[in-house]
């Protein structure tokens, strides 16, 4: 008889076909076995749902059935016809069942029960294997090549900007070093420091912390570029927000100014929650069920209003609410919840940065839709936003999600050399090491604008999940590089 070709479980669950001869492999969830009848429930990926095995037990055998247990591999032959119970439109009669790989039910971890995300954590090298962490990575296979096409439909050109870096995007200093020396016994210079003149670079290089810079040069003369790669900060931070390895998406733009910052931001996040719910629904109604189960056991005031659904939605809605830091201030400071010592960090001051805290209550309460905030103090951000006039504020902006906060953060950048040169100065930046990007003020500079994007930020919003270690395959935090 002639080897079957497998076909994707997700094919054969919509297949419009009956009583065919079909192959398919996978993994087994779980399996229920009378006398006469066993049930395997089989899953290869490439869908949330199962495909239903019917084995009758004499044809196949005791001894073959004894060996499949959760977790064990299978390739089954069979006729797929039309199930005649509820849950599933198809099923496949196993004629021919192979044991690929066995897994011992004595030692294999994924038995079929409720198993807690910090367990699943410590079995990062299983858990695509349950259902939540198949569908978290779909959808997250989905939002990347949503990212892709967005700004390939729109004219923009991917830029790979380098993983190692001489300099420091942020000013903030948290970075991973990448060095060849001798960690016992480096070479030191003529004052005793150092001397990474002997390493392999010939220079202090690290793990870049974010791709903007480079961005911008190729802006400079591509006009619409972007960065899809991974970045990295060395703070030691143990929080649900936080990870050491992480992906950016940062547009650039020559010849835009902070309100086509805007349009672009929001243009892009709408298209990518839609891009979500147009192509990923059985696995977002999968994570939508999941939680409302997990809000059960959550108190009244703890609850969230919406369901996960409910909050993509919430997000193409209505135009997203745009003001000032300055507005925003004076809501907060006003507001019931600070007047009433609700905040943890309460708003006295005008120049503080804004917590968490202070982001939801504008998306969720006060506006009750999605926030974006322009010109904020100079003192609380980057060295390379645009300075406006009045010398205390730049042309920042922040995009505000519900559950999130903060999921995007931007701004124009500063085009005028002598401005840069002295902001520069004034926050300690190395001009040495920045003179490349200094220069580009010299050679028909232009106004120019970008965000960025934390991937994995869009990844809790998209799914729902409550920790940033859940929405990356293998997560780096402090102490953690396991797999």
């Amino acid at each position: 008889m002639e080897k079957l070709k497998r076909t994707d479980i997700v094919d054969l669950l919509g297949s419009e076909k009956d009583d065919i001869r079909v192959n398919a492999k996978g993994w087994v969830r779980t399996k229920r076995q009378s006398k006469n009848v066993a049930f395997v429930a089989l899953n290869d990926g490439s869908t949330i749902n199962n495909l239903q095995i019917v084995v009758d037990v004499q044809k196949i055998g005791e001894a073959t059935l004894e060996k499949i247990s959760t977790g064990a591999a299978l390739s089954v032959d069979g006729l797929l016809v039309e199930s005649t119970g509820s849950g599933q439109a198809r099923e496949l009669q196993a004629e021919q069942i192979e044991i690929l790989g066995v897994a011992d039910p004595d030692v294999y971890p994924l038995q079929p029960k409720r198993h807690s995300l910090e367990f699943l954590r410590e079995k990062a090298h299983l858990r695509f294997r349950t259902s939540t962490f198949g569908a978290i990575t779909r959808i997250r296979h989905a939002m990347i090549f949503g990212v892709h096409k967005f700004f390939n439909d729109r004219g923009f050109y991917n830029i790979h900007t380098p993983i190692i870096t001489g300099s420091d995007a942020e000013g903030a200093g948290e970075m991973f070093r990448v060095s060849m020396l001798d960690p016992k016994n480096p070479p030191l210079d003529d004052e005793g420091d150092v001397n990474f003149k002997e390493d392999f670079f010939g220079k202090e290089t690290n793990l870049t912390v974010s791709g903007q810079l480079e961005a911008e040069l190729a802006a400079l003369a591509m006009s619409k570029v972007y960065t899809f790669g991974p970045t990295f900060r060395a703070e030691n931070s143990n929080t649900s927000r936080h990870l050491a390895e992480f992906w950016m998406i940062e547009p650039e733009v020559a010849f835009a100014d902070i309100h086509d910052d805007m349009d672009l931001a929001e243009d892009m996040l709408k298209y990518l929650v839609k891009y979500a719910l147009d192509n990923c629904r059985e696995d977002l109604d999968f994570l939508t069920r999941r939680l409302s189960e997990e809000e059960k056991h959550k108190k009244e005031h703890e609850r969230s209003p919406m369901n996960l659904i409910e909050r993509l939605e919430f997000v193409l809605a209505e135009k997203f609410e745009r003001i000032t830091y300055s507005q925003a201030i004076d809501v907060l400071k006003n507001s019931n919840y600070n007047k009433k010592k609700k905040f943890n960090f309460l708003i006295e001051d005008w120049g503080i940065d804004l917590q968490s805290e202070h982001e939801r209550y504008l998306v969720e309460k006060h506006f009750k839709k999605p926030v974006m905030i322009t010109d904020y103090p100079k003192d609380i951000k980057a060295f390379y936003m645009k300075q406006n006039d009045d010398g205390k504020t730049v042309r920042a902006m922040d995009v505000l999600f519900p559950q999130i906060g903060e999921i995007i953060g931007g701004s124009q950048r500063e085009e005028d050399y002598d401005k840069l040169l002295q902001r520069m100065g004034e926050m300690e930046i190395p001009l040495k090491s920045m003179w490349w990007y200094l220069e580009t003020r010299k050679f028909g500079t232009v106004p120019h604008s970008g965000f960025g994007l934390g991937f994995e930020r869009l990844m809790l919003f998209v799914t729902g999940m409550g920790n940033i270690r859940d929405v990356i395959p293998f997560p780096r935090t402090p102490q953690n590089a396991e797999f």
